[in-house]
């Protein structure tokens, strides 16, 4: 028979546990309206792997390397139309927004020659974005990405906390304000 004190004890633990958590979820509840009605939210936000991805030079990089901010990961592709159309609104987006505690990382994933790329990038003058690429897809395999584009958005620790299947105007109000209740801002 478990001792009463204890057992008090771990009934006040739990209490205050889930007033802690309660009031944590109630913290971060974002807008979800226009395309962000798209962004599912994870219940139990999970890690993100360390997969490596590279840049044109060859160089590793892993979302590790964004420790302590926000990060909206984007998987694309230069024949995806869809991705194609959202890309200059991420550029926006980084321009404004990125810096110590948010950026936007685009991965080209797949068959993503950098002459494509770097065209793609000179024709929509895009020049704040990543050229990152995962030409393996082990990435994006690992993060369960079976169609193009995704976004997933991670938070300072590492966890990823929504997703979303699909393109979006990323300069949008609606946009803005899903993000703007992550960064704590108004």
């Amino acid at each position: 028979m478990p001792h009463p004190i204890r057992f008090r004890r771990l009934a006040l633990y739990l209490a205050a546990a889930l007033s802690a958590n309660a009031a944590l979820a109630e913290a971060v509840e974002p807008p979800r309206e226009g395309d962000m009605r798209a962004m599912v939210l994870a219940e139990a936000p999970g890690p993100v792997p360390a997969t490596a991805f590279t840049d044109f030079d060859g160089a590793e990089h892993s979302l590790a390397d964004y420790a302590g901010r926000y990060v909206l990961l984007n998987f694309w592709a230069t024949w995806c139309q869809p991705c194609r159309e959202e890309m200059p609104a991420l550029d926006a987006l980084e321009r404004e927004l990125g810096g110590e505690d948010f950026a936007v990382v685009t991965i080209a994933t797949g068959r993503n020659p950098e002459p494509a790329v770097t065209r793609f990038f000179e024709e929509e003058a895009l020049v704040a974005l990543p050229k990152f690429i995962d030409p393996t897809q082990a990435l994006a395999r690992e993060m369960g990405v079976f169609g193009l584009p995704v976004t997933i958005l991670i938070d300072p620790e590492g966890r990823e906390v929504g997703r979303m299947t699909g393109g979006a105007d990323w300069t949008s109000p609606e946009a803005r304000a899903f993000l703007a209740a992550y960064l704590g801002e108004s």
